[in-house]
């Protein structure tokens, strides 16, 4: 009979893999040059991920949101997450009140 993994277990793994991951695109990053690297940043700044349109940046309570001018998807920098999710449900509500259509 098979074993089935704990939670933590799969998260343990999860976590490994996303370890081995970041290391692989590192060394991918670091052999780019800087002209390339500069290539890429104009190629994709204020980019949408998901369908490459324009992004709007909003700021709202110190904290910058990009809003998708096509697509409608809020895409958020490196800490940006964790700032809204200290604010309370109140501010956060009127953080999403401003990209309701």
């Amino acid at each position: 009979m098979p074993v089935k993994s704990t939670a933590q277990e799969e998260e343990y793994i999860k976590r490994q893999e996303f370890e081995r991951l970041k290391k692989v695109e590192e060394e991918k990053h670091k052999n780019l040059s800087k002209t390339e690297k500069k290539r890429l940043r104009d190629l994709h700044f204020m980019m949408c991920p998901k369908c490459g349109m324009e992004l709007v940046e909003i700021e709202y309570k110190d904290i910058k949101v990009d809003k998708c001018s096509e697509c409608d998807g809020i895409w958020f920098d490196a800490g940006e997450f964790e700032s809204v999710s200290r604010l309370n449900k109140s501010t956060m509500d009127k953080l999403f009140g401003v990209f309701k259509k």
